[in-house]
Parts: structure tokens; C-alpha cells; sequence
């Protein structure tokens, strides 16, 4: 029995975002976007921070091209093992840093540069009073959830195509590696080659060249969905609905919430609609004989070229990501900025609405365990 044809996943048990207490720092790592002076600054800010409390800092250069880039484990060692990872940039700088953090559980801080993110938390002036919040144990852990894959074989990047698909990124990250597993099924090639890789938004299988799209049998729980022929197919978290599936049409899930999330990128057919799958429900990718080849990306970086006949099955990781938080993620409230949806013409019509839900009196019991806003006072 194949990964494609059979693999219902076995249900893994449920486990909250709510947040959790967050456990002592005693090293840091540290991902700043070299770019921006207030990164290059806030850095200095970090390391004296991290000196008077005697604390390790190490920064964590993910752009170098001194040495080849290293898988996120890698790099946690080098680094290590921080048990909190500071990332000082937008939200693509935090998923470098998310990508490092997640291989030995450590938390992830994210420091914004001024735009309105969905994944960084700080505003960059307030990173020391994060910190402080931090090693004080006032902040809040929330965990979300991410993806990991099997694959008919390890997928690399080609040497002739590395400058191609990397451009603008340095040099491309090593293959995925196989990931260890004591399974019985280990050396059963037709449940594929388990691959150490985490995705915090979504992994993506699109076309390389104008005239050759991806075309690729779906499988959702093991069973045929359809063929699609497209750009691109996406398999996103709820955190990465947001991102490149949002762009597609696809819907805005709650970063709460557990879900795999299938959206095809301009498919040739008529059914175009995202597929939201429970998170037991693997989706696998097959490519087509009469299919162009494919990249594979991971959270937007490229890791792989899949050609005709290749396949790889996208499921709910065991591991999740632990998001420092120093008070409830208010995501209605982003989704509101970053779209701006305060601009809409009734907006300006009937002016600011009103609250709803406003916590000035005691929650009544049946509402106890609901996510409320702050009480007003």
C-alpha cells in the first residue's frame, strides 16, 4: 500500500494554542534582517541586554555566504541549542528564525520593523521590555500548528537550476534531510522517505517553466480528489492561510484552530475551490507523466525539483512552533489592519462600530471558555 493510495495518518491528539507559561532563557539566538538600521540596532540593544543578565546571545546569520546554508538543526547547533530565538525583521525573517527553532523546541520571539505582520509579535522599540517580560516569566507561549512530508524521494535543488530558483535569496538550503524513525515501515518505500522538515505556512508544488504547468493527482485521505493541472498547489497551516493561499482566494482560518488547507494557484478546470481538510487528513501530491517539473518550497524557500512521477504527502507535524506572546494574539484585530478594512466605505458611513462582547461586567458561565477581548477596565 502506497503513501499516495492508503496513509490515513493516525489522529494525534488535540493540543491548544492557548498560551502556556514559558520556561527560564539561558541562551539566545539571534536572526536580524542585515538590512535595516533599527534591525542592526536592536541587535546591539539584545546582546547588552542579554550580557547584564548573563545570558548567551549568539547571532545566527541565515544569509551568509561565507559557508553553505544548513538545515535548521544544524544551525540550532551551531547556535547552541538556543531555548528562545529572537528574530528582528518582518515575518519572512521569522520564518527563518521559526525554522531553526522548531528542530530543538525552542520559542520563538518576533520583533516587527514597522509593518503590520501576522507572525511578528514586538514593536521593535519595545524589544527590551519583551525581554524583560520574558525572563521575568510575564510572557505567554502560544503554539501553532505546522506541516511535515513524505516523498517518493529526497528532492534537491539541481545545480544547473540553483541560481535560477534562488535568485535574490543566496544560496539554496540543503536537500531536506531524512528524518530518523524507528518505524516498522521504515524501509517500506511505499509509505516514502520521511523528511525533517516543518512548514509554519505551507509547502507549495509549482510549475518552472511558462508553458509547462504542474499537473498532479490530489489525494485527500489516501482517496483521489482530482487532477489538476495549474501554476501552483498549495498546502497551507491556518497560520499560512493568510499567505500564499489567501492570494489565490483561498479562506482566512483562525491560527487557533488545527486544519491542512489544499488551494490550487489558476487551475485549468472549473472546480477552483479551496479544499480545508481536518488535521488527520494527509493530502498527497502525484505528479502526472505528461506534467512539467515542479519545485517544492517550504515556507517560501525552495528545496527541491519534483519531475513526472514523483510524489510527496503533506500531514500535521508532531512538532509545533511555540510563539512568544506577551498578551492574546488579537488576530481579527490584524486581519483588520493588514487588509485595512477600516477603510471600507461604511466605515466612513456610519463610523467606528461598537463593541461587541465587552467584558466591563463578569463573564456569563456558558461564555467562560470562549477567546473574549481584554475586560475594559
Amino acid at each position: 500500500m502506497s503513501f499516495v493510495s492508503g496513509l490515513v495518518t493516525g489522529t494525534l491528539s488535540h493540543r491548544s494554542s492557548k498560551a502556556r507559561s514559558l520556561m527560564p532563557v539561558d541562551r539566545i539566538g539571534l536572526v536580524v534582517h542585515q538590512g535595516h538600521a533599527s534591525a542592526l540596532a536592536a541587535a546591539r540593544d539584545v546582546h547588552a541586554w542579554s550580557r547584564a543578565h548573563g545570558i548567551r546571545c549568539t547571532d545566527i546569520d541565515v544569509w551568509s555566504a561565507d559557508h553553505e546554508r544548513r538545515s535548521g538543526r544544524e544551525e540550532a547547533h551551531a547556535a547552541g541549542d538556543p531555548d528562545l530565538v529572537v528574530t528582528l525583521g518582518g515575518d519572512g525573517t521569522f520564518l527563518r528564525g521559526a525554522r531553526i527553532a522548531i528542530k530543538t523546541g525552542a520559542s520563538v520571539l518576533g520583533v516587527d520593523l514597522g509593518k503590520v505582520g501576522f507572525l511578528t509579535e514586538v514593536p521593535v522599540g519595545d524589544a527590551i521590555s519583551a525581554l524583560e517580560a520574558v525572563h521575568a516569566d510575564g510572557a505567554l507561549v502560544e503554539e501553532r500548528m505546522t506541516l511535515t512530508m513524505r516523498a517518493s524521494r529526497q528532492p534537491e535543488v539541481p545545480a544547473e537550476m540553483e541560481a535560477l530558483l534562488c535568485y535574490g535569496r543566496g544560496s539554496a538550503l540543503p536537500p531536506p534531510p531524512v528524518r530518523a524513525t524507528t518505524s516498522t515501515t521504515a524501509t517500506d518505500n511505499s509509505w516514502g522517505v520521511p523528511l525533517d522538515v516543518n512548514a509554519l505556512n505551507d509547502i507549495v508544488v509549482e510549475k518552472l517553466a511558462r508553458d509547462h504547468q504542474v499537473s498532479a493527482g490530489v489525494y485527500i485521505s489516501g482517496r483521489l480528489l482530482a487532477a489538476y493541472s495549474a501554476d501552483a498547489l498549495v498546502v497551507a497551516t491556518p497560520t499560512g492561510s493568510t499567505a500564499y493561499s489567501f492570494a489565490a482566494g483561498g479562506p482566512v482560518l483562525s491560527p487557533h484552530m488545527d486544519a491542512v488547507v489544499f488551494t490550487p494557484i489558476a487551475p485549468h478546470m472549473t472546480f477552483n475551490r479551496t479544499v480545508v481538510a481536518a488535521p488527520d487528513e494527509p493530502i498527497a501530491l502525484r505528479m502526472l507523466p505528461h506534467s512539467g517539473r515542479a519545485a517544492v518550497s517550504i515556507d517560501g524557500q525552495p528545496r527541491g525539483v519534483l519531475d513526472p512521477g514523483d510524489w510527496i504527502g503533506v500531514y500535521r507535524a508532531p512538532h509545533r512552533l511555540r510563539l512568544i506572546r506577551l498578551h492574546p494574539t488579537d488576530f481579527y484585530g490584524r486581519l483588520r489592519d493588514r487588509f485595512r478594512l477600516t477603510d471600507a466605505p461604511a466605515t466612513a458611513t456610519d463610523g467606528e462600530s461598537a463593541p461587541f462582547f465587552r467584558r466591563d461586567s463578569p463573564v456569563p458561565p456558558e461564555l467562560a471558555d470562549l477567546r473574549l477581548p481584554p475586560s475594559a477596565s
